[in-house]
């Protein structure tokens, strides 16, 4: 195996510990507008470097120095924003209830503890770069059916992605397969390092005693749908059962999340709302230039716990004509749906608590009929409140726009999912940038 995979949990440690130091070496600078002393780094050092002990414990506790770590990169940001969570506990209690050190650095602290967050994602995020800039981990994929080929193709197109399937073996096929020859004298004579397993197929049974045998190999076992979900952030459609609900989906009130949230949406829908009013005498004007119809269009969607919203528009279609949705679209509701601001007025049913900033897309409820007869387990998507944007809107590339697409919107439920099971502040806060960022290269969602 690779002597530089034995290594990368130390790297990472010697990573970790640069850029805590680097930290707080910025920290000390920008708070005194001055590039710090060597006697006031010292000062601040020793009494840090104690803290920094308990944060790699908590780095090392959440799993931040395992191998799999440097391959499922999609998940770190969460993470480490958990584990700093914890750290930021530590780093409070530590300097305010034991000021044994006498310094109370509490413009200090605050200011390090962003610094070292920001500080920490970026490293993570790119230093495999620096610790193997060419080197990529071998795998060997152990499964079937459609969602195999599709994970072993994309990882194998994907530059960047630091792992590469050498070989896939389709359980399918159980019965022949020679374990020696295709995965035993792989593993020693090409490199392997990972074995990507479906652990749910039960064809992987009896190769298990066998694949057990490797655990003193030092081959990283990951779970092929972990992968698969950190490569296409979506959930695998094969996983969705009765069993993997119970499992991943609660709905058991995260107060703080909750209540932020809905903090968030309140004060952000309110000041972009009325920002957005500037906007309206001019839409009124091309509205009433193009076909002199009403401003506003009020639709009904479905909303948390399956209830019936009222959400208000910029009218983009127009008021007579026939069912053919397409052909109904104005020349100036073709503006306002490319630039999106035809949903400005949805602005104020995040104030009013009909929908989210962040959630999955509110649907028709004559689509929801169509969809809840032919999707299996697509109701659920109603468990939380819709969203002006959401998951799905930034990764599928073909999304269901007109009529029933029962075959588009079974893989818009898989990323509606996915941001059920991982929702949280953090990941709102990244699809919030990254939807203002297609919107402002003009791309839409």
């Amino acid at each position: 195996m690779n002597v530089l995979s034995k290594k990368e949990p130390f790297l990472l440690l010697i990573g970790d510990t640069f850029v805590f130091a680097a930290s707080l070496w910025l920290t000390l600078t920008i708070r005194y507008a001055a590039i710090p002393s060597t006697q006031l780094f010292i000062d601040h050092l020793i009494p840090f470097g104690i803290l920094w002990l308990l944060w790699i414990v908590v780095f090392y506790i959440s799993g931040l120095y395992e191998k799999h770590i440097v391959v499922l990169r999609a998940r770190l940001p969460a993470i480490i924003f958990r584990a700093q969570i914890t750290n930021i506990l530590f780093a409070v209690s530590f300097f305010y209830f034991i000021p044994f050190f006498g310094i109370t650095p509490k413009t200090n602290l605050f200011i390090y503890l962003g610094l070292s967050f920001v500080g920490v994602v970026l490293w993570r995020l790119y230093g495999h770069r620096i610790i193997g800039p060419h080197r990529v981990q071998r795998a060997i994929l152990i499964s079937s059916g459609e969602e195999m080929r599709e994970l072993r193709d994309q990882i194998n197109a994907t530059d960047g992605y630091n792992m590469q399937f050498i070989s896939s073996i389709d359980l399918e096929n159980v019965s022949t397969i020679d374990f020696d020859e295709e995965i035993l004298r792989r593993i020693y004579t090409e490199d392997v390092s990972i074995l990507a397993i479906d652990f749910l197929n039960k064809k992987v049974e009896p190769i298990l005693p066998q694949l057990y045998n490797l655990l003193f190999s030092r081959v990283a076992f990951i779970d092929m749908h972990k992968i698969y979900e950190d490569m296409f952030r979506r959930i695998p459609l094969s996983l969705v059962k009765y069993s993997w609900f119970l499992e991943n989906i609660s709905l058991s009130p995260r107060f703080t999340y909750d209540v932020m949230k809905r903090i968030i949406d309140v004060i952000a829908g309110s000041l972009i709302g009325l920002v957005s009013l500037v906007f309206y005498p001019f839409v009124f004007l091309l509205i009433t230039l193009d076909d002199g119809g009403p401003l506003f269009y009020t639709d009904v969607r479905v909303g948390k716990n399956g209830q019936k919203i009222h959400v208000i528009k910029f009218r983009s279609m127009s008021i007579t004509g026939g069912t053919d949705q397409r052909s109904r679209i104005t020349r100036v509701g073709a503006f306002l749906r490319k630039t999106r601001i035809d949903e400005l007025p949805q602005l104020w049913n995040v104030v009013r608590g009909d929908v989210s900033l962040i959630g999955p897309r509110p649907e028709k409820p004559e689509l929801v009929a169509i969809y809840e007869q032919q999707i299996p387990y697509y109701s659920v998507r109603h468990l939380i409140k819709p969203g002006l944007s959401g998951w799905a809107q930034l990764y599928q590339r073909t999304p269901p726009k007109f009529g029933a697409d029962s075959i588009e919107t079974k893989l818009k439920l898989s990323y509606d999912l996915y941001y059920i099971k991982h929702r949280s502040l953090l990941l709102d806060v990244g699809i919030a940038v990254k939807t203002i960022k297609e919107l402002l290269s003009r791309r839409g969602i």
